[in-house]
């Protein structure tokens, strides 16, 4: 759960700490005291976009942190050791974003730097937040859809369904490449057959480009190599008197003298004779490659001839000479893919098949599912509607499968919440019975119902109360303190039906300093709280006949 929320300098709030406890939560405040800021820098912490108009006047950044206690997220400390964000034996989770001036944003959790996908993924398994119109999703199809899979426990199944229908469309577009591509395939394939055939004609899968191109520069500069060659060869090693060979003789003489009357020469006689010893090997090396020169005029001929052939099929292929060995393995690979097109196709239209009767499978154990959960749901919610206000009220799921339909991610089944508010006639669709209040009654209803499926351990409303009042209002309290029993709730809310029966109460309050405008939020002791109570239920005039109602309804309450 929620244990701690800080705020710095973000919008009307400059510095806030707030401590929050298990049970049901309620907020209240005058209208524009600051109460929507609370459920901004929850967003904000948990993943929202984040817009630098939100941080307060005169400051560099606005941060938020938030701290939960673990012990009751199983999930989300598991979420936590899979994406290596918290230790084996962390029992809590810090989650800090900060938004500069300049519109820069940085999140951190558990001190490590996260992404803002991380912080949506971290706080699905932490917070359920219930904006004022999240009522109207109720009119949507696929929510609808989704609170019965939620109520059936059969979200894995739903989710094995849809990566069985990604599948299934990868493999039937895939098929429709292949089979639509088939006239053109012909063509490329012979394209590809004549190329291949020119290339392994001129032996191309041998060359070696560097060697050809080195021998022919050899060749074509044959007489300059032998001129500078010998010459080199007389210097090192033939003149008789002035080679480097004669000289290094002489030298090694002399310092082989210095050497007999002195130890201090031997090393540089050592190195004189091994210098010596290179020169000979240098000059019998050189005379060896001159004397393999072949000034074959037919060889330097077919040389120039081969390199023009590759040349031009470099040019003709568009790839560089010394890539026309890769480049003839590309042609071969395509073509061996083209030639086994067909039984590529035939594969596919396999799998095809075998994934439709996986698909089938999963379709009719999740319609199983959602036909059971739709008889208990109807029950369930007709009859916590008849507490919500609504005596008459008779909640129904329209339930129609199409056997013959093509696949869907969500399944075969058309599903349709309908309601019927008056008796005597027939349930309609949502949309077009329910009105604000009633939707929002419908949906506190289901959340009550489906509390037994729900893991995430924090759960926020902000204003359910639209459209509501008097008896009714006291039932949606009761309500949200029942779910407060086994999760942590908090509730903004602007009646004092719901706000006296909360286990903890938080005020928000508006403040000017020095024309500045202050948010802060504080928790009520009983007294506060008579006090709130009386104002949301006088307004501007509070008489002790209203403090007395709010101390008889705190009183009723606890």
């Amino acid at each position: 759960m929620l244990t701690t929320l800080s705020i710095r300098d973000l919008a009307v709030v400059s510095a806030l700490d707030l401590e929050l406890r298990p049970g049901f939560t309620v907020l209240t405040g005058e209208t524009g005291a600051g109460k929507s800021i609370l459920l901004t820098a929850l967003g904000l912490a948990l993943g929202d976009r984040a817009d630098s108009g939100l941080v307060r006047p005169g400051a560099e950044r606005g941060e938020v942190s938030l701290c939960f206690d673990l012990d009751d997220a199983s999930s989300a400390r598991d979420w936590l050791l899979d994406n290596e964000l918290a230790e084996a034996d962390e029992d809590t989770c810090l989650i800090r974003r900060t938004i500069s001036a300049d519109g820069r944003s940085r999140a951190f959790i558990n001190g490590r730097p996260a992404t803002l996908p991380n912080l949506q993924a971290l706080g699905r398994h932490l917070v359920e937040i219930h904006g004022q119109h999240a009522h109207l999703n109720l009119l949507q199809a696929g929510e609808q859809r989704a609170l019965l899979d939620r109520h059936a426990g059969s979200r894995e199944l739903a989710s094995e369904l849809k990566r069985l229908f990604d599948r299934w469309k990868e493999i039937s577009e895939r098929i429709d490449r292949l089979q639509q591509d088939a006239s053109s395939r012909n063509a490329r394939q012979e394209l590809l057959q004549y190329q291949v055939n020119e290339l392994e004609q001129l032996e191309i899968e041998t060359l070696d480009y560097r060697a050809l191109s080195e021998e022919h520069e050899l060749l074509a500069n044959l007489g300059r190599v032998s001129e500078i060659g010998y010459a080199q060869l007389k210097l090192l090693y033939e003149d008789e008197q002035y080679s480097v060979n004669g000289l290094l003789a002489q030298s090694t003489h002399a310092v082989g003298e210095l050497a007999q009357i002195s130890r201090d020469f031997a090393e540089t006689l050592e190195l004189l004779e091994s210098a010596r010893i290179q020169v000979k090997e240098a000059a019998m090396a050189l005379r060896h490659h001159l004397d393999a020169l072949d000034p074959d005029p037919a060889k330097f001929a077919a040389l120039e001839q081969r390199l023009a052939e590759v040349h031009q099929l470099g040019r003709k292929h568009q790839v560089r000479p010394e890539e026309l060995p890769a480049h003839l393995e590309t042609l071969r690979t395509e073509l061996r893919g083209l030639a086994t097109g067909e039984e590529r196709l035939e594969h596919l239209l396999s799998e095809q098949s075998e994934l439709l009767s996986a698909y089938d499978a999963a379709a009719r154990s999740l319609s199983q599912h959602r036909q059971q959960a739709a008889e208990a749901l109807e029950t369930d919610i007709s009859r916590l509607i008849h507490e919500l206000g609504m005596p008459h009220g008779r909640f129904a799921v329209a339930f129609e499968t199409d056997a013959e339909a093509l696949p869907a991610p969500h399944g075969r089944d058309r599903i349709e919440f309908l309601v019927s508010a008056n008796p005597g006639l027939p349930p309609r669709p949502l949309s077009r019975v329910a009105s604000g209040g009633e939707l929002s009654r419908i949906s506190l209803a289901i959340e009550v119902a489906s509390i037994a499926q729900k893991t995430t351990p924090t759960l926020i409303y902000d204003e359910v109360d639209t459209g509501i009042g008097g008896g009714v209002a006291e039932m949606v309290g009761i309500k949200l303190r029942s779910l407060g029993i086994n999760r942590q709730v908090l509730c903004v809310t602007h009646l004092p039906q719901i706000a006296a029966l909360g286990h903890q109460h938080l005020l928000v309050e508006k403040h000017a300093k020095d024309g500045i405008t202050q948010s802060t939020v504080r928790p009520l002791n009983m007294d506060e709280r008579t006090g709130e109570i009386a104002r949301m239920l006088g307004g501007l005039r509070i008489t002790e006949q209203t403090l007395a109602h709010a101390r008889e309804m705190l009183a009723l309450a606890h």
